[in-house]
């Protein structure tokens, strides 16, 4: 059986690939994350306090960059039927821990290509050019 830090860690890994990353994938401000569904998907029963605890942590909200903007559900806060309500510190951040070269480089050139005409279009003509203008 999981101890309570593991599962912690699973609900804030889960809710950051599947609900933080998505709403950065997006373009979102804001999005919500419902703790019922978090605890089916991460199959922990009769865990709900410590979803609920996790997705409200500061480890979670520093790890992802967020804000709590809002909590929704019973006076207890602890039911299947909280929903949070977050928003992105600064702007829509990177993921964490993918701030490497590759994913600065990732669409630099998206607008020289468009120039070109598509990156398709582009690779045809240099394929046609390849050669020059030597006849053999």
């Amino acid at each position: 059986m999981r101890g309570a830090g593991s599962s912690s860690d699973l609900v804030r890994e889960l809710a950051s690939r599947d609900y933080v990353e998505t709403a950065r994938r997006q373009g979102l401000d804001k999005f919500s994350i419902n703790a019922g569904d978090v605890q089916r998907d991460t199959k922990l029963r009769n865990r709900v306090p410590l979803v609920c605890m996790a997705l409200k942590s500061k480890k979670f909200l520093q790890a992802n960059g967020l804000r709590l903007v809002s909590e929704t559900g019973p006076p207890s806060g602890l039911s299947t039927t909280v929903t949070y309500t977050y928003e992105f510190i600064g702007g829509k951040l990177s993921a964490p821990g993918r701030d490497d070269a590759w994913t600065r480089l990732r669409g630099a050139l998206r607008d020289v290509f468009a120039e070109l005409g598509g990156g398709e279009n582009y690779l045809r003509n240099e394929r046609a050019d390849f050669y020059g203008s030597r006849k053999d």
